[in-house]
């Protein structure tokens, strides 16, 4: 099977910044699709941005010109480096991906345990 372990959200003032990270392991054969959701009180998980296996992005129409999303296929990890943040960030940030594991090299969707942004001054 394969772990996501997240890591880098906290609290910020607006206007700040903040990355975050995840990084996959266990018995990976690839990892394809990764990609962050988030979830805000009251409200449905969305996606905020996906990156391929080939590094090609797309990002929520919210999130765009602020959010970088990134990968190191090295180190089955992906990065999403967040600027000029807002209040209407706040939310448990997931990672999601999918990949291909081992010994069987079949595809699965795995998710994060989440993380909490929060942007308030």
């Amino acid at each position: 099977q394969v772990q996501l372990v997240e890591s880098g959200g906290g609290l910020v003032q607006p206007g700040e910044s903040l990355g975050l990270s995840c990084a996959a392991s266990g018995s990976i054969f690839s990892i394809e699709t990764m990609a962050w959701y988030r979830q805000a009180p009251g409200k449905q998980r969305e996606l905020v941005a996906t990156i391929t296996s080939g590094a090609n992005t797309n990002y929520a129409d919210s999130v765009k010109g602020r959010f970088t999303i990134s990968r190191d296929n090295a180190k089955n990890t992906v990065y999403l480096q967040m600027n000029s943040l807002k209040p209407e960030d706040t939310a448990v940030y997931y990672c999601y991906t999918i990949a291909v594991v081992l010994p069987t090299r079949l595809t699965y969707h795995y998710w994060g345990q989440g993380t909490q942004v929060t942007v308030s001054s």
